[in-house]
């Protein structure tokens, strides 16, 4: 088993937390993990993307022109990397920023992160209900370590480690 994942948005969205949620999660489940970030040049609101390759084996090479899965936070990401996706990929997508959809024959999951952060209360977890969508859809990780992956990564503060775990599971709730 292999899977590639590229994760797109911009600068302070949170996508490079979820590539570290999942490849540390990974490696905590016994499987071989690498995470690959790229930042714009600009510091805040600029692009960010990284791609996470999770394997049963070891992992040879962390670079991939086409991608089987990827999660996509804005409309100049699915622009820049949509057509990085695999035929017969999946693609999250947050319709909340993305207008966009896919022509070709994808497995597309439209994510409303703006009414689900809304109900939460903080809209700065959109990043965790995408990341609790693609996990429902991945199957390949245990819900409970990755709570446990992202208590370590946001401590020592329970109430945004709180936050980050309901908006998981909102997420995760969704499909």
């Amino acid at each position: 088993m292999k899977k590639t994942l590229l994760i797109a948005g911009f600068g302070g969205q949170g996508v490079m937390l979820i590539g570290k949620v999942l490849g540390y999660t990974a490696t905590r489940i016994g499987l071989h993990a690498t995470f690959f970030p790229a930042y714009g040049a600009e510091q805040r609101g600029g692009t960010a993307n990284c791609s996470v390759i999770v394997s049963d084996n070891e992992i040879v090479c962390p670079l991939y022109q086409k991608f089987d899965n990827m999660i996509i936070m804005n409309e100049s990401s699915f622009s820049r990397f949509g057509n990085y996706l695999s035929e017969n990929g999946m693609m999250i997508v947050n319709s909340s920023l993305v207008f966009s959809r896919p022509s070709k024959n994808i497995d597309c999951h439209l994510i409303d992160t703006d009414g689900v952060t809304k109900k939460l209360g903080n809209r700065k977890v959109a990043n965790m209900v995408a990341l609790g969508a693609y996990l429902k859809i991945a199957g390949t990780y245990d819900l409970d370590v990755v709570k446990i992956v992202l208590k370590d990564l946001l401590n020592p503060n329970p109430v945004l480690i709180e936050l980050n775990i309901k908006a998981i599971e909102a997420g995760y709730g969704l499909l």
